[in-house]
């Protein structure tokens, strides 16, 4: 009965948790997909050829516009890299996508506070500014060219299928009325239902573990690991061990930040969930995605690389929050246990619900479901969808973009 209790205690707060986020998801998700269905990816690849200050910061405002998913954003920075793009551009695609997204932002202020929204958006661009630095000083162009040669192999890894699809709308005009159209509200449904269908493993996973460890394990284990006795020791210590925490957690994308909530009640430091949050890129299943697309030895250099930019981005923050005396007390964390109440969160939800819904409706209407089909499967299903249902199809693949985007 005690085992009983304990499962249904973490499921509680697992649900806790869910019901807490929902709507914040739900918006998130819905502006992503509103900027994807307007936005060409042949447009975005074409800006990013070199890694000057202003491509990078374009490549990141594109990253911040895409998707979430973290295994999305690494399939589609590799297209971006083997349709033309400097490889720093297509990290700082990457790291954007995952850590400066719209839904990252609105779920860290609802679940811990607006400081950590605002460091994830200080901390964002000091990782991809100190990359672009390593990557001057030490990335070798015989190393770019066989990890270059070893993405042009085309090795298939997770979520391939759905980084080759664009389903931005054809045409030109304002904004408004190209999403408002026809193929705007249909290509809106479409992204954000395969959105959706990319994160939810990583997301039910990162509830389903934040909820076990918030009652499994007490608080006292996390102060002993994250040194919370020792302040300055805790500070120097958090950015170290963030992200080798993430790395064994599996969980990545916006799944990880439920649990970076337990974390932070369990005394790490802000810097340390920082860079717990920013490690959602060096996960384990996404390290061997990196062996498959670029080879071990790329691997192995964005490992050590991201880990340092990590570390150091944890540091700055760390050090600027402090200085301003913007770091919330660890005494006001709290991890949602309160359930189902009739308050403007359930309310939000009512509503967001429905809108997704209606979007949910949309998506299957318009043939969705056969698209996904096509998000876990290689460039050349897409492509071959594509061609099953013509150009006006919001399914086109990697290969006919620059076509779409030449006679456009």
């Amino acid at each position: 009965m005690s085992a009983v209790h304990a499962v249904l205690h973490a499921l509680a707060i697992t649900g806790s948790m869910t019901w807490e986020i929902t709507w914040a998801l739900i918006l998130g998700f819905l502006l992503s997909a509103v900027v994807q269905a307007v936005v060409h990816k042949s447009t975005v690849s074409g800006l990013m050829g070199d890694d000057r200050p202003r491509t990078l910061a374009l490549s990141s405002l594109f990253g911040a516009a895409s998707s979430s998913c973290s295994y999305a954003a690494v399939a589609l920075a590799r297209s971006l890299f083997r349709k033309g793009a400097d490889f720093t551009a297509a990290m700082a695609f990457e790291i954007a996508s995952t850590n400066l997204v719209v839904e990252l932002g609105v779920l860290l202020a609802l679940l811990m506070g607006w400081q950590f929204t605002a460091a994830e958006f200080v901390g964002g661009p000091v990782m991809i500014i100190l990359l672009a630095v390593m990557f001057r000083l030490f990335l070798r162009s015989r190393l770019l060219d066989r990890a270059r040669a070893q993405a042009d192999r085309g090795l298939a890894g997770s979520m391939e299928g759905h980084a080759a699809m664009d389903m931005s709308v054809a045409g030109s005009g304002p904004f408004w009325r190209r999403l408002l159209s026809r193929d705007g509200l249909t290509s809106t449904s479409h992204v954000f239902a395969m959105e959706w269908a990319a994160i939810w493993k990583d997301l039910v996973g990162g509830l389903l573990i934040a909820g076990a460890i918030a009652a499994w394990v007490p608080d006292s284990f996390w102060q002993a690991l994250f040194l919370d006795s020792h302040p300055l020791a805790s500070r120097i210590w958090g950015p170290l061990i963030g992200p080798l925490v993430a790395i064994g957690s599996f969980v990545c994308s916006i799944g990880n930040v439920p649990l970076a909530v337990v974390l932070w009640k369990g005394g790490i430091s802000f810097g340390g969930v920082v860079a717990f949050i920013f490690a959602d890129l060096l996960i384990l299943p996404i390290l061997n995605i990196y062996r498959k697309y670029y080879g071990a030895r790329m691997a192995l250099f964005l490992l050590g690389t991201f880990y340092t930019a990590m570390v150091l981005a944890g540091y700055t923050v760390e050090i600027l929050f402090g200085g301003l005396g913007l770091v919330p007390d660890h005494a006001t964390a709290t991890v949602p246990m309160g359930g189902v109440r009739w308050n403007y969160t359930t309310w939000l939800n009512i509503a967001f619900l429905l809108l997704a819904a209606a979007l949910a409706v949309r998506f299957v209407r318009t043939g969705g479901i056969a698209m996904l089909r096509m998000m876990g499967g290689s460039p050349n299903d897409a492509a071959h969808q594509h061609e099953q249902h013509g150009p006006g199809h919001h399914g086109g693949s990697d290969g006919d973009l620059t076509d779409r985007h030449e006679h456009h």
